[in-house]
């Protein structure tokens, strides 16, 4: 089967041309082809841009286990409508991906279930450090450095050590110091005030984790990734990368703060927390200057039943995959970044971090992982409208400018328009850790 993509505007790696994009199989066969080639089909995108698939490299699925709240199928539909191609999800489902042998289970499941691409961290406890030094077919080890349920939580230093010490894989982590956290229970104990959650799980709590985790990586010369920075004094600690850490940003942390909560309440109840309008900006600025190299999602849905709960009993976590793009899109639209911006965060940066082979570019030879996108439609977001099973979304009626319209996975539309293809072509995504990551990519590229 082979497609010409015509009339778009593309997003190459270093310039917006109107080009047409032939698919040939799965992979891209040709950018710019000659004219009257034949093919199978053509698709006039006039008008329209057309970007490489998404990547989101941090979302949190809950099957198994959890499923009530979300599974492979519903969050991978989810996807395929926000234009993301290819997630990796994180191991504290239940139970929980801590073994190879859990991992592979997952590896079966989204095999029958995903309509995209999708890898699985393994995840860290004080018990499984044989299980990390052999593990594969993974974009690298996840470490709850607090803010964890279950054995998932590793706070120890020497525990730390090891895993940083005597593993190989790229290792990312949750970063909240648990003793700040713990001590700021203790001195809000009775609150049901959500906006207490901002001063529980404060900025030093955020900054401790994430300057001891940074320390870890640097000693031990070990690739590191920072998940959800919040804090514009994280921000600071990450303006000399060493080559070893990387480091990103989330919607909810760049669009949302502290404001919010009288209108959101527990919706916006977050680990790390929301923080400030001046958080906000220095996040913007951190990914334009290259400190932060990532944006992505941290999708952790809850049930809108548990999420309305009164506090502190309601979950920390939000859906987003589906609004993602549509909410950076919008930003674009107002000025705030560009275009290529959203495609380096979102695209071409997770591939580079965690060495994801034949993603997150539109050229030859790469998988034909696109996502076709309308920078003029304006529409609102609409919780009866979201394919999550959760049902809801924080941005409900709020308008957004620039929407994803089309989805393919490997060569084959899964989405367009509301509705998707009935079975999928997706496949395991593949990492190359000999690569050496974010750094080395660009080095050899540059």
């Amino acid at each position: 089967m082979r497609t010409l993509i015509q009339n778009a505007r593309v997003v190459l790696p270093d310039t917006i041309e109107r080009v047409s994009v032939l698919i040939g199989g799965t992979q891209i066969a040709d950018v710019d082809p000659a004219p009257h080639l034949r093919v199978d089909e053509v698709i006039d995108a006039t008008g329209l841009h057309l970007l490489p698939g998404l990547i989101d490299d941090q979302v949190h699925f809950r099957e198994p286990g959890l499923t009530p709240k979300e599974d492979l199928a519903s969050g991978s539909r989810a996807c395929a409508k926000g234009g993301i191609t290819t997630f990796l999800e994180m191991p504290n489902t239940l139970p929980a991906t801590t073994t190879q042998a859990r991992l592979e289970e997952k590896l079966a499941l989204a095999a029958r279930k995903s309509l995209v691409n999708y890898g699985f961290y393994v995840g860290a406890t004080t018990g499984n450090l044989d299980e990390l030094r052999r593990a594969h077919r993974t974009p690298g080890i996840k470490i709850f450095i607090g803010s964890s349920t279950g054995d998932l939580l590793v706070d120890d230093q020497g525990t730390l050590e090891r895993i940083f010490a005597e593993t190989t894989l790229p290792i990312t982590a949750h970063c909240e110091d648990e003793t700040t956290v713990r001590a700021n229970i203790a001195r809000f104990a009775g609150t049901h005030d959500v906006a207490d959650h901002s001063r529980i799980r404060d900025h030093q709590a955020a900054l401790i984790a994430t300057r001891r985790a940074i320390d870890l990586a640097l000693r031990h010369h070990h690739r590191f990734h920072v998940l959800h920075v919040s804090t514009a004094a994280e921000a600071e600690l990450l303006v000399d990368h060493r080559q070893l850490i990387t480091a990103e940003a989330c919607p909810h942390h760049l669009l949302l703060n502290v404001g919010d909560y009288p209108r959101l309440g527990t919706l916006a109840q977050m680990n790390p927390s929301l923080k400030t309008p001046d958080d906000n900006r220095h996040l913007w600025q951190a990914l334009r200057d290259g400190r932060l190299q990532v944006v992505a999602t941290d999708h952790a849905p809850h049930t809108l039943e548990e999420k309305r709960l009164l506090y502190p009993a309601s979950p920390s976590g939000l859906p987003a995959v589906e609004n993602s793009l549509a909410l950076m899109l919008n930003e674009v639209h107002h000025g705030r970044c560009t275009l290529q911006q959203v495609v380096r965060w979102m695209c071409d940066a997770p591939a580079r971090v965690w060495d994801l082979v034949g993603k997150g570019r539109i050229a030859v030879g790469y998988d034909a992982d696109l996502v076709l996108v309308d920078l003029e439609r304006t529409s609102e977001v609409r919780n009866e409208e979201q394919v999550t099973k959760c049902g809801w979304s924080p941005w409900h009626g709020v308008r957004l400018t620039g929407w994803p319209i089309r989805t393919w996975v490997l060569g084959r539309e899964v989405y367009r328009d509301g509705g998707f293809a009935p079975a999928a072509r997706s496949q395991e995504a593949q990492f190359d850790h000999a690569r050496g990551g974010y750094w080395a990519t660009a080095s050899r590229e540059a």
